[in-house]
């Protein structure tokens, strides 16, 4: 099975990160995709303090009636900070026979480099890169850590990078939607109307429940 891993503060999730998902999916052919809220995220406080619960109710209500999509809580049943090589490598123990992509934005690729342990991350598992607006990927070897480059390929004619492990880095140009999380909780927190950038349900829910109010 090929199997998708999609982590975030997810504070809201909205529609660019199921076309995020979607993309991966179809590009790489995934069987399904796992959302993986961040309990306590090392590189950046969560905006508004929102609880995990509220905004894993939020992804669970975006993924309702999508049997090929689905959410853990593994993060917050570990504990601590929600490094993404821990969760990498207990999804490796999850799911030892099958193959796991890790799907990030073309943003967090250029950054990834301060992220934790990151050169264990690439011999782990797959890499998806979907293109964020103002984050175009042109040079994918470039864009790697300096100490790392020289553990990759480069194939001209897919467009990958191949880790000297076996594993690859597939670049997605996609159709980026410019939304972002910051916006939609400022105008959640206004009384604005969010539908058209999250779903149904995790609108009415941000409404009903306040949950951006603070953010004023």
């Amino acid at each position: 099975m090929r199997i998708g891993l999609l982590g975030g503060s997810f504070n809201p999730i909205h529609n660019a990160h199921l076309r995020i998902a979607t993309e991966a999916q179809d590009a790489c052919l995934l069987d399904r995709i796992i959302f993986i809220p961040a309990a306590d995220p090392p590189h950046k406080p969560l905006a508004g303090n929102v609880s995990f619960e509220s905004r894993s109710r939020m992804v669970s209500m975006a993924l309702a009636g999508r049997a090929d999509f689905e959410m853990s809580t593994l993060e917050k049943e570990r504990g601590g900070k929600s490094y993404s090589i821990d969760t990498i490598r207990a999804f490796r123990e999850r799911f030892p026979d099958d193959d796991l992509f890790f799907i990030i934005g073309g943003d967090s690729f250029i950054e990834i480099g301060t992220w934790y342990r990151y050169a264990d991350i690439f011999r782990s598992c797959n890499l998806i890169v979907v293109e964020r607006p103002g984050c175009p990927v042109t040079n994918p070897i470039g864009a790697l850590p300096e100490v790392v480059r020289g553990d990759f390929t480069f194939d001209a004619k897919t467009g990958c990078l191949t880790h000297e492990s076996g594993t690859r880095i597939i670049f997605i140009m996609g159709s980026p939607l410019e939304l972002s999380s910051t916006e939609i909780r400022r105008l959640a927190a206004t009384g604005g109307d969010i539908s058209r950038y999250v779903p149904h349900d995790v609108a009415e829910y941000i409404s009903q429940q306040r949950i951006y109010s603070q953010c004023q």
